[in-house]
């Protein structure tokens, strides 16, 4: 609950200093403009960007202006604040909301992924199994994030318990793990895509596991809005889901050549043998959410996950956190079209 706080505080705090209870409204902002802040840069958020490449942002009358969080604590106060529209994060972040601001809180209108994207990276080719954990140190990223928590849940799901059977390392923001491994610290750590081909193709470590394969099917990454927005900007927030749909279909179902090409804009700096070699990996998995509608039974079990790690007490019921409305209109547009 320590982590809780501390978010929450941190939030409350950022409001009062920028007049959060007159935020800049949907109406002020161009008919057409959308801040999109997500919570970090990762080609797990890859039907997005396939969506910006193949202008299907632009198809809606919609202009996108990218800009990193760095953070999911930093994306809802982005929002709470009004100077983004809509921010990408993991949904942990709106339940936390909800606990201190109620039904005025944002909601999550829709699904990006569908599990956790992060896999478990050692320092050797080795013959791994979930044992080889035993007595060893994983860096997993802050306390309270979803990288922590959801990799602390799957293991306990494999008979594993955090500060008896291994440490959890979590005294490191999760952009920083990679960097941190690398420099000795640690025998395991977690890594998103492209980062994990990236450090496997350099020889400097190997992909052992998958973290979403152990932890089953979670809303891991959701696009969230204040609910001035969501209500007064609805056909808005629907032309945004449309077309991170479309690149969605796109993604599942082109050549995996020209999904790289694709990619390549918003990762200039990765090999495009990386790119498709990410992709192939979050394709195996399921990863990419094939419906933007959250059910609740995978809400139920993100609860679980966020309980688990100590963060939450009693879940949070899904109508305060979730609005599935504007997600349900694009699933039959895509039904019927």
């Amino acid at each position: 609950m320590k982590r809780l706080t501390f978010v929450l505080a941190m939030i409350m705090s950022f409001c009062l200093l920028t007049a959060c209870g007159t935020p800049t409204t949907a109406e002020e902002k161009s008919a057409d403009k959308i801040v999109l802040s997500e919570v970090t840069h990762s080609i797990f958020y890859a039907p997005m960007y396939v969506a910006m490449s193949k202008h299907y942002f632009e198809d809606e009358g919609l202009d996108i202006e990218l800009v990193n969080g760095n953070g999911s604590n930093n994306v809802m106060t982005s929002l709470i604040s009004g100077t983004a529209t809509i921010g990408l994060a993991g949904p942990e972040t709106a339940v936390y909301t909800a606990l201190q601001s109620g039904d005025t809180s944002p909601k999550v209108f829709g699904a990006l992924t569908a599990c956790d994207g992060s896999f478990l990276v050692g320092r050797n080719d080795e013959e791994f199994s979930i044992e080889s954990l035993r007595g060893k140190t994983i860096i997993a990223g802050r306390r309270g994030g979803m990288p922590a928590m959801t990799l602390e849940y799957a293991l306990k799901q494999q008979g594993l318990i955090a500060g008896e059977d291994y440490t959890l390392n979590l005294d490191y923001d999760f952009g920083m793990v990679a960097t941190v491994f690398e420099s000795g610290i640690g025998d395991y750590c977690t890594m998103f895509e492209p980062v994990a081909s990236a450090y496997q193709n350099a020889g400097k470590g190997y992909i052992v596991e998958s973290i979403g394969r152990l932890g089953g099917a979670v809303p891991y990454t959701g696009f969230i809005a204040s609910q001035d927005y969501l209500q007064n900007n609805s056909d808005q927030a629907e032309k945004f889901l449309r077309a991170v749909y479309r690149g969605y279909l796109y993604l599942m179902r082109a050549d995996i050549n020209d999904v790289a090409n694709a990619l390549l804009p918003q990762f200039s700096s990765t090999s495009v043998d990386n790119i498709k070699s990410a992709i192939s990996n979050y394709k195996e998995l399921n990863a990419f959410a094939s419906t933007p509608v959250i059910s609740s039974t995978d809400y139920t079990r993100l609860c679980a996950i966020i309980t688990n790690a100590g963060e939450l007490r009693d879940n949070v019921a899904i109508d305060k956190v979730v609005d599935n409305s504007i997600a349900q209109k694009v699933v039959s547009y895509f039904e019927f079209a």
